[in-house]
């Protein structure tokens, strides 16, 4: 039984590891953008958790932009940078240093590699002072 027993316990840890890497993983909704229409796009969203000071958003389907930009709602939030990766491999990172109040957007950012499809978006925030249970709304959009 106690030979059993230790041949379990890594087992149960192994599971509970993959189970919470699973688990993060499905909290970031990926963005699915369907059209190749001119114009921008909303490629996805997340609520910034100031728990942690960096959020990614993954992009999937239609994924090649000229430039990208972020809108903020809900509370303020201080856009460090911006690092983009695409599915070559290559990367991309952007400063941003943007103060922005909720209702507010970053500039546009051109991109580089406009011909290469985008894997995902992350950025690097600092928190602003604000009710403790604000929690700020990014929006990720691109334009084609």
């Amino acid at each position: 039984m106690k030979k059993l027993l230790k041949l379990s316990i890594p087992c149960i840890a192994a599971m509970f590891i993959v189970a919470l890497a699973a688990n993060i993983a499905m909290a970031q909704d990926p963005g699915i953008v369907t059209s190749n229409k001119p114009g921008w796009h909303k490629i996805g969203e997340i609520k910034a958790d100031f728990k942690q000071e960096n959020e990614s958003i993954v992009v999937m389907g239609a994924d090649k932009f000229k430039s990208i930009k972020l809108k903020v709602t809900d509370a303020p939030i201080n856009i460090e940078s911006v690092t983009v990766y695409y599915e070559s491999g290559a990367t991309e990172q952007l400063s941003v240093r943007n103060e922005l109040k909720a209702g507010a957007e970053t500039r546009i950012i051109d991109l580089k590699n406009k011909d290469q499809d985008l894997k995902k978006v992350v950025f690097n925030y600092r928190t602003l002072p604000n009710r403790k249970d604000e929690k700020a709304h990014v929006e990720l959009y691109g334009l084609k």
